[in-house]
C-alpha cells in the first residue's frame, strides 16, 4: 500500500540525505540542522550519517573515528530532535551506509544500530582502493574504474537491507574536478540499466542528489537524462536529498531536484518513515 501526502498550497520540502556532526567529514549538530530546517519552511529532513561498513571492525579508525560510538550517538540525537522538533518538522533517522557488500557481516551489524526509518545505500570506493575522493584520475583508466564502479553498483542494488540508492554517478563528481572532464555514460548504459532494474525489482529508490547543483559539477547526481531512464524502466520511487555536511546546504536545491523529478515524469517525490515509502505529491 502507498501512503500519499499532498502538496496542498505550498510544496512540501523534504531533505532526505543530511549528515551531522557524528560524520566524520561534517560539521552541524542535529539540534543545528533541525533550526536550519525549520528557518528554511522545510517539511522533512533525514539525518543520514556515515557508516562504511567495511570498516565497522577496524574499531577506532584514524579517519572516521568509530562507527560503534558515532551512529548510536547519531541515533540519540536524532530521537531527541524527534521529540523537541515534532510539532515542526518531520525529523527521520536514518543512516548512510557505504559499501554494503564488501562486507555483509558488517553491514548487517550497522543496521543493527537502532531502530531507522531510513537506509541510503552507497559505493564511495571500490575494493581494495581509495575513495574516488582521493584518486588521481589523471593517472588512471578512468574506463577502467568506472566498469567496476558499475559492477559494483549491480551488487549493491542488490543488498536488500536499504530503501534508495544515493548518488549513482559520485565518480564523476571527482573525474570532473581531477581533469576537468565528464565522461559519457553510454559505454556503461547496459550496466547501469541492469542497476535501474534490479532496484525497481525490489520496490528500491534511487536518489536524486542535488549536491551537484552546487558542488561544481553543475548537474544533480545522477542527471536528467538517467532519471528519466530509471523512470522509462519503471522505476516507481526518487529521493531527493542535499548531501549536505554542514547547515548552509541543508534544503539547498530541493526545489530544483523536485523540478527535475517532475520533468522526468515523476508525480511524487518519495519519503521513508519506518522503511515505508510516503509518497509527496508534486504540485
Amino acid at each position: 500500500m502507498l501512503l500519499f501526502i499532498q502538496g496542498g498550497q505550498s510544496m512540501k520540502i523534504c531533505d532526505l540525505h543530511i549528515h551531522s556532526n557524528n560524520s566524520f567529514d561534517a560539521k552541524s549538530s542535529v539540534d543545528e540542522i533541525c533550526k536550519t530546517a525549520i528557518e528554511r519552511n522545510l517539511y522533512a529532513v533525514a539525518v543520514t550519517d556515515h557508516c562504511e561498513a567495511p570498516y565497522i571492525k577496524c574499531g577506532e579508525n584514524c579517519e572516521f573515528g568509530s562507527f560503534d560510538r558515532h551512529i548510536p550517538q547519531s541515533i540519540s540525537d536524532t530521537f531527541n530532535a524527534k521529540e523537541k522538533y515534532r510539532s515542526h518538522l518531520n525529523v527521520l533517522c536514518g543512516m548512510e551506509l557505504g559499501e554494503p557488500v564488501h562486507d555483509i557481516a558488517c553491514a548487517e551489524h550497522a543496521l543493527a544500530y537502532g531502530d531507522f526509518d531510513f537506509i541510503l545505500a552507497s559505493v564511495h570506493n571500490l575494493r581494495g582502493m581509495d575513495d574516488f575522493y582521493y584518486l588521481d584520475f589523471t593517472k588512471l583508466d578512468t574506463d577502467r574504474i568506472l566498469n567496476m564502479y558499475f559492477d559494483e553498483l549491480i551488487e549493491t542494488a542488490s543488498f536488500k537491507h536499504f530503501d534508495s540508492l544515493a548518488h549513482l554517478t559520485y565518480p564523476l563528481r571527482y573525474i570532473k574536478s581531477k581533469t576537468g572532464n565528464v565522461p559519457s555514460l553510454e559505454p556503461y548504459q547496459d550496466k547501469i540499466d541492469e542497476v535501474y532494474k534490479i532496484l525497481i525489482k525490489n520496490n528500491k529508490a534511487l536518489e536524486i542528489n542535488v549536491s551537484g547543483f552546487f558542488k561544481g559539477l553543475g548537474t544533480s547526481l545522477p542527471d536528467e537524462e538517467q532519471i528519466k531512464r530509471f523512470k522509462e524502466l519503471g522505476g516507481q520511487y526518487v529521493t531527493i536529498g542535499t548531501d549536505a555536511h554542514e547547515c548552509e546546504f541543508v534544503g539547498k536545491g530541493i526545489e530544483k531536484g523536485i523540478g527535475l523529478a517532475k520533468k522526468c515524469g515523476f508525480k511524487y517525490y518519495t519519503v521513508f518513515e519506518k522503511h515505508i515509502p510516503v509518497c509527496i505529491d508534486i504540485d
